[in-house]
């Protein structure tokens, strides 16, 4: 019997002992605690070639991770498969690994999209900023209003 996968699966990107570059994992912290149902969360530092396994029977994923330029407080849009050279090297693009899933799975990725949140210190050891609590703050109820959209 074929095991059955939630619907919708969002992955954190992040690094925790980087600062802002924790926004990812700390959001799916967040998701965790609200118990969402028909949701998978994933965390992780860096996306992997691997994770085109976790998109087998999704219709939705949703990549979140910290962004070090860009609008404020985050930026919030879909996502198209498209090849790049980052399946090659050591992390991997989201959209490149829609493309390498669509190439492997043999069909379309599901709907994806990125949940990309301002961050503004990185460095190792740092604690996350202010600003970019606020930002994951808003990122959260974007990410809710969404997933109410979606759900209907």
């Amino acid at each position: 019997m074929a095991e059955t996968v939630a619907p919708r699966l969002i992955i954190g990107i992040g690094n925790p002992s980087r600062g802002d570059d924790a926004l990812g994992s700390l959001c799916i912290e967040r998701l965790q605690k609200l118990q969402l149902p028909d949701t998978e969360l994933l965390t992780d530092f860096q996306l992997q070639i691997e994770y085109v396994l976790d998109l087998l029977g999704r219709k939705e994923v949703i990549f979140v991770d910290a962004a070090a330029s860009g609008a404020e407080p985050y930026t919030f849009g879909t996502l198209a498969a498209q090849a790049d050279h980052s399946v090659t090297s050591h992390a991997v693009s989201p959209s490149a690994l829609l493309a390498t899933s669509q190439q492997i799975n043999g069909h379309l990725p599901p709907n994806a999209y990125l949940l990309a949140i301002r961050g503004y210190s990185f460095e190792l050891g740092d604690a996350l900023s202010a600003q970019a609590a606020d930002n994951l703050a808003q990122a959260i109820a974007r990410l809710d209003r969404h997933m109410a959209e979606t759900a209907a």
